[in-house]
């Protein structure tokens, strides 16, 4: 079979090149997805979300191993295993970052990654529900829906931000990210608006686009230097092998494009080594820099029956789903994270680096069952950790999954920072806009204070907010980590690029959807040879005020 792209991957980069590239009716462009197709009604129900987490069927569920800081729990990695990748199974947050964070990225050696660089292309690539503006663009295939959260919970959360003295806002992805306001989300009518329903939903049809689901790619085929195939095994077990004349890309994301890297001969040579496979191109960086955002949960009681809790026994949901199938409305049309915080953890932090996010029920921690009774809780988030972990190969089988250790907590500064999301989430219950509905603290309990006993809770509780990402970041060829350059072609090699949440150069400050979305809608300009956008400066708050005040 021979095309003139091959796509490896039809995640959330993947599916937006598979539109792009297929645009041009001369190309031929296959797209491979390991897992199958999106067509589950739980893929479309945003309430749908721990169920579809909990199934194997569209989730790889990859276990993580041992993390030293946390008394050695094995940590599971929820990635999407069908159309759509992870953006048909994730929380459905919509959070570009923040304006520095791209800045970084042009800093670390990414020229064209500035934040006026990105600008455009997150604007082309939505519909905001809540209209265009300099920030926000409304002819996007994406849609994105600006909540308006009537709960009692999330108003209060809200309002408690602002009596805590931290600023509003009324749109975090757009002028100001630091402070409270509602969170968007990727829904529209009442349903998970994913890359797939976006993007390649409306291409499917298209004479020149391949899709093979149930595709598990084994390696990469090359010619000297250059990648010219893919082997892959398909739904039968049957090996085929499918060339590129042009480039083969990879979008299997930050576990999978390493991996698929690695099983190539492309990565750590000592490792490849150790795992029999022969080095086709030395390049160190490849499953490092591993980088994630950790989380933890606080969990209150509710001294008023305001809870979702009792829309999740038997009988309402079942009344629930059948409005939701009759009307596309009601709580099973919300992914129940509606109010949203990006703050500073103190001063001398130039940009938010803890996101704190309220839902209003509790789940048990084990088995996300609801807890009994009237109660919610608050996620701390920490948007800019210091360790850093890797993804290596446990053996040179395509089969195996790949050793996945993110080494949480394992620089000092994010275990301090982490505390500090605690005590100020714990003043931020205390405000009056709370006092009619914080009751006792449920977990991890009020006598729980002092540095070393936060540190035994988040030892046994912290962990991820599934954002793994920067495994084949992108840098400069003196750059010994860097994998690929700034158009994601990868380094020392031709006919290659990585497109994915793996070439960020450090994660962004929020979840990762959004940012993954745009990287793909950038560089399908730059491989179909496009002009990029006109780039877009515009001003974005910034606290003045930041080294000597926390909020």
């Amino acid at each position: 079979m021979d095309f003139d792209y091959i796509i490896v991957g039809a995640g959330s980069a993947g599916c937006v090149l598979a539109n792009h590239l297929s645009s041009d009716a001369s190309n031929r462009v296959l797209l491979l997805e390991a897992g199958p197709d999106n067509g589950a009604l739980s893929l479309k129900m945003p309430a749908a979300v721990l169920s579809n987490l909990n199934s194997t069927k569209h989730n790889w569920a990859f276990q993580g191993e041992p993390e030293p800081e946390l008394n050695g729990r094995r940590i599971q990695h929820d990635r999407g295993k069908t159309i759509g990748g992870s953006s048909s199974i994730n929380g459905m947050v919509f959070i570009r970052g923040h304006a520095l964070d791209y800045e970084g990225w042009q800093q670390a050696g990414c020229p064209g990654w500035g934040y006026s660089d990105v600008l455009p292309y997150f604007k082309r690539m939505e519909t905001y529900s809540g209209g265009r503006d300099t920030y926000r663009g409304d002819k996007g295939p994406l849609r994105v829906y600006r909540a308006d959260p009537k709960d009692p919970i999330t108003q209060a959360f809200i309002k408690a931000g602002e009596e805590a003295g931290y600023p509003t806002t009324d749109d975090i992805s757009g002028y100001r990210q630091e402070g409270f306001g509602v969170a968007d989300r990727t829904v529209y009518n009442g349903e998970r608006w994913s890359s797939a329903r976006a993007y390649l939903d409306p291409v499917r049809k298209r004479s020149n686009l391949t899709i093979q689901t149930q595709a598990q790619v084994q390696k990469l085929v090359f010619d000297g230097t250059r990648a010219i195939g893919v082997t892959y095994k398909n739904s039968a077990g049957t090996l085929q092998t499918a060339y590129a004349g042009k480039e083969i890309i990879l979008s299997a994301g930050a576990v999978g494009s390493p991996h698929i890297l690695m099983l190539s001969g492309v990565g750590p040579a000592a490792h490849l080594q150790d795992m029999g496979i022969d080095v086709l191109c030395d390049l160190p960086g490849v499953g490092q820099n591993l980088n994630d955002h950790p989380d933890f949960v606080l969990k209150y009681k509710c001294k008023q029956p305001v809870s979702f809790w009792p829309k999740t026994k038997p009988l309402a949901k079942l009344a629930a789903g059948i409005q939701w199938i009759t009307t596309r409305s009601g709580i099973v049309a919300s992914n129940l994270f509606e109010g949203l915080g990006c703050i500073r953890s103190g001063p001398d932090v130039e940009y938010p680096d803890l996101q704190i996010i309220i839902s209003p029920i509790a789940v048990d921690d084990a088995t996300w069952e609801p807890l009994q009774e009237h109660a919610f809780q608050i996620h701390v988030g920490l948007m800019r950790a210091h360790s850093r972990g890797k993804i290596e190969l446990r053996s040179s089988d395509p089969g195996d999954p790949p050793s996945i250790l993110v080494n949480y907590l394992k620089d000092a500064r994010d275990r301090e920072l982490m505390r500090k999301g605690i005590r100020l989430v714990r003043d931020l219950v205390e405000q009056p806009a709370f006092s009619d509905l914080k009751g006792d603290e449920i977990f991890p309990g009020i006598d729980v204070r002092s540095d070393q006993e936060l540190d035994q809770v988040l030892n046994t509780n912290a962990t991820t907010q599934w954002h793994l990402s920067c495994t084949a970041r992108m840098g400069a060829a003196t750059d010994k980590g860097a994998v690929v350059d700034a158009s994601g072609r990868v380094h020392g090699l031709s006919g290659l690029r990585v497109v994915d949440a793996s070439i960020m150069p450090f994660v962004t400050n929020g979840n990762t959807n959004a940012p993954t979305i745009m990287l793909a809608e950038k560089l399908s300009d730059d491989i179909l040879g496009r002009a990029p956008l006109s780039r877009i400066e515009s001003d974005v708050w910034h606290n003045t005020d930041y080294e000597t005040c926390q909020r």
